[in-house]
């Protein structure tokens, strides 16, 4: 579901009041609360990879909502999926190596997977505007 306020001048929906950026919002503040708990050597590796690609996802989500054009618009929001598949696989990575349990995993890539469909309903309504 999309909440968002138009502005009826700009026909512009106010990002910061979307149900896929707080999503994603909320799954950045997840991967750092994990990523604390990583090995230190993993700092400048996994764990700032994983951290830097979670942010990506409500950085180019806003960045899409300031650009003048949907076809701009959805660029970002692709970049912004990208970064989320980035993630996923990142998660699975670290689990792999142990870093976190099963259990943790399952619950990140719930969270994942809600952010995904929220931003590929979002792409649709962008590219059928």
């Amino acid at each position: 579901m999309l909440v968002a306020r138009f502005d009826i001048n700009t026909c512009k929906m106010k990002y910061t009041e979307l149900d896929v950026w707080l999503n994603s919002r909320r799954l950045v503040k997840s991967v750092y609360d994990v990523t604390k708990s990583f090995p230190k050597e993993e700092l400048y590796g996994l764990t700032n990879q994983i951290r830097r690609s979670s942010i990506s996802v409500p950085s180019n989500i806003a960045e899409g909502c300031g650009r003048k054009s949907s076809k701009e618009t959805v660029q970002f929001l692709f970049i912004a999926r990208g970064s989320i598949y980035e993630l996923e696989t990142q998660l699975y990575l670290a689990n792999d190596l142990e870093y976190f349990s099963e259990e943790k995993l399952k619950a990140m890539l719930k969270q994942v997977e809600t952010c995904l469909k929220l931003l590929n309903g979002f792409i649709n309504y962008y590219r059928n505007k």
